[in-house]
């Protein structure tokens, strides 16, 4: 059928793509650095985006061209849609995970030997995965599959001498202070135990009452996951003692 669509005129055109923005139906895109009618069944022939073109490379013309399909855009207009919140979404983990002090990453050390006048020996860290806070962990993150998972209120790591090798040693580790920290660990950590395997949970907690947050955030996640993982809770005293 002869109907009117635009026409654009590439030698004009900039592609600054304030046109593409401007049209409704999604007629429009920018290929190869150039503004580009992509479908004829797409244009409506009312020209939205000639008034946003600086450069006047938008004009209309009448020729041969295929019937606008309302349908069709529709279909068009929701996929792009999708693929927009799929960036912004995207756009996020990045902002969220993106910092390279919190890309996820399992770690390995060399030995470290100390010599004071009190001991003499080596101490090796038992860390084996990058970041441990819970708010900045990946749920995704590979080294969560088939992990057996240390959950710890930060201050049981100073408080326990011994702590990487009696807690750490073959865990992954997870840290967080639930007095300090803003919100609630509940919803973070429910989403790492439905998508990942663990085998099981660890809670080391100090006696004070304010740590029993982690506890709580974890019985919860633990709840709301469905899952039967064998779990454990060790408090640990302000002296660093386990209290049994």
């Amino acid at each position: 059928m002869i109907r009117r669509v635009i026409k654009i005129d590439e030698e004009k055109c900039n592609g600054c793509g304030v046109c593409a923005s401007a049209c409704h139906e999604g007629a429009i895109g920018i290929v190869d650095g150039k503004a580009k009618l992509l479908r004829d069944d797409y244009c409506d022939g009312l020209g939205d985006c000639l008034p946003s073109c600086e450069t006047n490379a938008i004009s209309f013309e009448e020729r041969e061209a295929a019937a606008y399909d309302e349908e069709a855009v529709k279909i068009n207009m929701e996929k792009r849609n999708t693929e927009q919140k799929k960036l912004e979404l995207n756009k996020n983990q990045t902002i969220q995970f993106g910092c390279p002090g919190s890309q996820s990453r399992m770690l390995s050390h060399k030995k470290i030997e100390v010599k004071d006048a009190r001991t003499e020996g080596e101490i090796v860290s038992q860390l084996n995965q990058w970041p441990v806070q819970i708010k900045l962990v990946s749920p995704n993150a590979a080294y969560f599959n088939n992990a057996n998972l240390l959950i710890a209120a930060d201050c049981t790591a100073y408080a326990y001498g011994d702590f990487h090798n009696k807690f750490i040693r073959n865990k992954i580790t997870l840290i967080g202070c639930p007095k300090l920290d803003e919100g609630d660990y509940s919803e973070k950590l429910t989403t790492i135990l439905k998508m990942n395997d663990i085998k099981s949970v660890t809670v080391v907690r100090m006696e004070v009452p304010c740590c029993g947050g982690i506890e709580n955030a974890v019985k919860n996640a633990l709840k709301a996951s469905d899952k039967m993982i064998p779990w454990q809770v060790v408090t640990i005293s302000t002296n660093g003692e386990i209290i049994e």
